[in-house]
C-alpha cells in the first residue's frame, strides 16, 4: 500500500468515526432507547439516521465521504 493510498483510508476511518459520534449525539437527544441502541449496537444506530434524515442528515453525508474515502484508498 503507497502513502497516498494508506492516507486516504486513515483519512476514511476516522470519517466513520467521527459520522459515529455525531450518529451518537443525535439519537441521545432524541430518546435515551436509542443512545443505548447507538451504543451497543452500531448498524442499528445509521437504520435510525435513514429514518430521521432531518436530524441525523449530517452524520450520514460525513458517513458517505468516509466510505467514498475508503473506497478510493483500497481501489
Amino acid at each position: 500500500m503507497d502513502a497516498a493510498s494508506a492516507s486516504l483510508t486513515t483519512l476514511g476511518v476516522a470519517a466513520m468515526l467521527v459520522s459515529y459520534i455525531l450518529m451518537m449525539i443525535t439519537s441521545w437527544k432524541e430518546d435515551y432507547a436509542w443512545g443505548l441502541c447507538t451504543l451497543f449496537l452500531p448498524p442499528l444506530s445509521y437504520l435510525y439516521g435513514l429514518a430521521r434524515l432531518d436530524k441525523a442528515g449530517d452524520a450520514w453525508i460525513v458517513a458517505i465521504v468516509g466510505w467514498l474515502l475508503i473506497w478510493f484508498g483500497l481501489g
